[in-house]
């Protein structure tokens, strides 16, 4: 499966929010000639290259949905270090404004550089949308974010009717009507707020008969036009992926970009030199977990997401 804006199709759009990165004059970006190569000067380029792979990256979200692309990140790189904050005291970001919204992105980015990170991954699609290029623009590091995947729906898509279950700030963001405009025209495109199915998430109900009935009624409205692509639009919804096909039934496509978001974070490590190399007995990196709401909570929610043992601690940037 491929994802827009990730992957090969990363240049594809030059407003994209997840085109990578914008590159910076980093100290370990310097040439060296061949007489200096000897100097110590040298010494220090590659200290400074071996401290950089060793840093964490930083993945950060509204609350518990950016777990879902951690867990993605984990699988894909083991051995790197991460370090995750989950704006909980400020969730949900989708009903809020883009103003607000960019505010709060940067303050969890200036958390976040505070832990040393090498790159931050935006793992909200709702902030991707609204703040990521001010993000890039304030910022000299790489990030990664992330957008509906319309472009891959319009190549899926057998009826040519594909849903999107977003936040509502994403359901009716510029961005997403012209990414529509962009890839998926002559195609009928149906995308619907979903808030209820964030707060699902953050409350740490993923499956059972309530789970499904609010799945029913928040996805009616595009099951009744027919589609057989849904695109899950904000970064909460993979971890009710399995209800959620349950309730659409198998001829309907689920598309999931975690694993796609964890390739292209990748790739920009392989590019940059940085990636962290893989150590005997150190094969699984470490793992620091941040809220801005209640730390125990968040622990239990993220504990139950990711299928081990999580302990939080707040911090309020």
């Amino acid at each position: 499966m491929h994802y827009w804006g990730l992957d090969e199709d990363a240049e594809a759009h030059n407003a994209s929010p997840a085109r990578g990165v914008e590159r910076s004059e980093h100290p370990f970006h310097i040439e060296y000639t061949q007489e200096e190569s000897l100097d110590p000067l040298q010494i220090q380029f590659d200290a400074q290259i071996k401290e950089r792979a060793q840093a964490p990256i930083g993945v950060f979200d509204s609350g518990a949905g950016g777990l879902t692309i951690l867990s993605a990140l984990r699988k894909e790189m083991p051995q790197e270090n991460y370090v995750y904050f989950g704006d909980t005291g400020h969730c949900p970001y989708g009903t809020r404004s883009e103003g607000e919204i960019t505010d709060l992105a940067t303050r969890a980015c200036r958390f976040l550089l505070k832990q040393n990170v090498k790159l931050i991954v935006v793992a909200c699609n709702t902030a991707s949308q609204a703040a990521l290029n001010a993000l890039r623009a304030t910022f000299s590091l790489p990030f990664v974010g992330v957008v509906p995947a319309v472009k891959p729906a319009a190549r899926f898509t057998k009826r040519g009717r594909i849903g999107v279950a977003a936040t509502n700030q994403a359901a009716r963001a510029t961005y997403l009507r012209q990414l529509i405009d962009d890839y998926a025209s002559g195609i009928q495109v149906y995308a619907v707020g979903c808030p209820e199915l964030v707060t699902l998430v953050e409350h740490g109900d993923f499956d059972g008969t309530l789970v499904e009935e609010t799945l029913q009624q928040s996805l009616r409205p595009l099951l009744v036009n027919n589609i057989d692509v849904l695109v899950l639009g904000c970064t909460h919804f993979p971890a009710l992926r399995k209800t959620i096909e349950k309730v659409v039934g198998p001829q309907v496509l689920v598309i999931d970009s975690s694993a796609a978001i964890a390739r292209r974070t990748h790739s920009i490590l392989d590019a940059e030199g940085i990636i962290h190399p893989t150590e005997p007995g150190h094969e699984t990196g470490r793992l620091q977990v941040w809220c801005s709401g209640d730390a125990s909570a968040f622990s239990q929610v993220a504990s139950k997401l990711l299928g081990y043992s999580v302990e939080a601690q707040q911090a309020i940037p």
